[in-house]
């Protein structure tokens, strides 16, 4: 009996992300779902700037490097190519919500049949720890120092509450992987986004509420409890909008 193995849609390069980090949580539920659709000779996954530069060691897919923020577009432009392919993004918050909001916007609105993958965790990650678009108020990073001033620089962008009023969006959810119940509820809503795409039916995005231990300056176990206990709060997990839930879905 096999208990637990590696998803065939993950390669066997070992992770080289921070320990802690919940980057390899979030890859292995990707993988699991491409596996479990039957999807992996038809799928391609569109990397661009940050920690999510790396992932195209990690995925047994075709890879596309893209500029920073600009992976809705560059998939955007292979699904049309090639409508029959699966096309996913997989993108952190400084990427998706700073210099690439547009380009998930508009992909949205246009209800591009494409699945974003937004891994969020309220930081930079890759370039030292600056204040990301979604660091919380209060929040110390690199940049800044005394905690994150709303009346200076604004107040978190909250994506998914963004992208629920967009016309164009089939399915937009938010999840976390800090615990095994949140993890086992990421897993389906990520496996949804892309059942979705193999049946047409539009634009799905998945946010994963993620650590850093790193750049936040703690434990691995402490940034589970940190980001239980500070960012569920600021970013509620649910489903923000599904077409096509059947009555009787949560």
């Amino acid at each position: 009996m096999v208990v637990f193995k590696k998803p065939k849609a993950l390669t066997d390069a070992v992770m080289t992300y921070c320990p802690g980090c919940t980057h390899g949580i979030i890859h292995r539920l990707v993988a699991e779902a491409i596996d479990e659709l039957d999807i992996m000779g038809d799928t391609i996954g569109v990397a661009p700037v940050g920690c999510s530069v790396m992932a195209y060691d990690f995925f047994n897919v075709d890879m596309v490097q893209a500029a920073h923020g600009r992976a809705p577009a560059v998939a955007t432009g292979i699904k049309r190519a090639d409508p029959s392919k699966i096309v996913f993004t997989y993108q952190g918050d400084g990427d998706l919500a700073a210099i690439g909001t547009a380009e998930t916007v508009h992909s949205a609105a246009r209800g591009e049949n494409i699945t974003i993958i937004f891994v969020n965790n309220a930081i930079y990650g890759m370039t030292g720890g600056q204040m990301a678009p979604t660091t919380l108020p209060g929040m110390v990073t690199q940049t800044s120092p005394y905690g994150r001033d709303v009346e200076k620089a604004g107040y978190p962008v909250k994506v998914c509450e963004l992208l629920q009023n967009v016309d164009g969006a089939a399915y937009i959810e938010r999840v976390s992987v800090n615990n095994i119940k949140n993890i086992n509820a990421a897993k389906k809503a990520i496996l949804k986004a892309f059942k979705y795409q193999t049946e047409g039916k539009g634009f799905s995005l998945v946010e994963v509420l993620s650590t850093c231990p790193t750049n936040w300056g703690v434990s691995p176990e402490k940034s589970l409890e940190w980001l239980g206990e500070n960012m569920i709060p600021y970013f509620p997990l649910r489903c923000y909008k599904d077409k096509f839930a059947q009555e009787g879905d949560k």
